[in-house]
């Protein structure tokens, strides 16, 4: 094994340390006693239990989690089928500009984007709340989709669908029971993307949310605008939490599936 040179430690941890030491510092300062954040006054968790006592940011969690999740799925749903069109649709009429719309919100600042929907939702007479959150979510989740899910099908072997199609499938059998399959984790990949995008989103939900729907994002970023409490730093904390978590059985599952399927290999071979 190659060994590791003192310049590229150190770099390693000059990297490692500005990105993760934020994270770190916030979340022991979840656990202080005092209610100022800067100081520490000994360990404590009763902050954790104020925040789930607070109502507001409980409920905007829970607007938050519900946007995400509708948001994605449909978004998977509509990437998937844009990618597909745009990987396997061949030449047709309008598909540089059809590309070129999926691909535009990737660009696009998320100011013009956020405020050109609310001018859409204000124009089509539909009122601001956890819908048109969504569907302005939707917009640019699925052209992240999109991007992930047409790379892998460029690379796929469409001998196993000519395959399937030779031994009696439909056109939709063979998508369902070959090709989804097999991009599965392309998709997954997507609506996991689409999930953070909506998750993390502020400026976006800002210009389409509501009185009654305020998301985690909005609830933090006008709390903080008065000041940092302890009670953030606990919510911060719970969140890095979920996210780690998810990180690290998504690597593991993913790493399971290419071992078994190495396995599968060697064993036809």
């Amino acid at each position: 094994m190659r060994r590791l040179s003192w310049f590229n430690a150190t770099s390693l941890t000059i990297g490692f340390a500005f990105l993760y030491m934020p994270m770190i510092i916030l979340v022991v300062y979840s656990f202080n006693e005092s209610k100022l954040v800067t100081v520490w006054a000994g360990f404590s968790t009763k902050w954790y239990g104020e925040l789930f006592r607070n109502e507001a940011f409980l409920d905007a969690a829970w607007v938050t989690l519900r946007v995400a999740v509708f948001s994605s799925t449909l978004a998977t749903i509509l990437g998937t089928a844009a990618a597909y069109v745009l990987v396997r649709g061949g030449k047709f009429f309008g598909k540089t500009l059809f590309s070129g719309m999926i691909y535009a919100p990737l660009v696009m600042p998320d100011v013009i984007l956020g405020l050109s929907l609310l001018l859409l939702f204000i124009a089509v007479g539909l009122d601001r709340g956890m819908l048109t959150i969504i569907l302005a979510h939707t917009t640019f989740a699925m052209c992240y989709v999109a991007v992930v899910v047409s790379s892998r099908l460029v690379s796929f072997d469409r001998s196993l669908e000519e395959a399937a199609l030779d031994l009696g499938c439909t056109p939709w059998d063979a998508f369902r029971s070959v090709t989804l399959p097999i991009i599965a984790p392309a998709v997954v990949s997507g609506w996991l993307l689409g999930f953070t995008l909506s998750l993390d989103d502020l400026v976006i939900a800002s210009f389409t949310s509501g009185p009654s729907s305020t998301t985690l994002p909005i609830k933090i970023f006008s709390a903080v605008r008065l000041g940092v409490s302890p009670e953030i730093n606990a919510l911060s904390s719970i969140l890095i939490g979920f996210v780690t978590i998810g990180v690290i059985t998504f690597s593991i599952s993913t790493k399971r599936a290419v071992v078994r399927r190495k396995r599968e290999e060697n064993a036809v071979m």
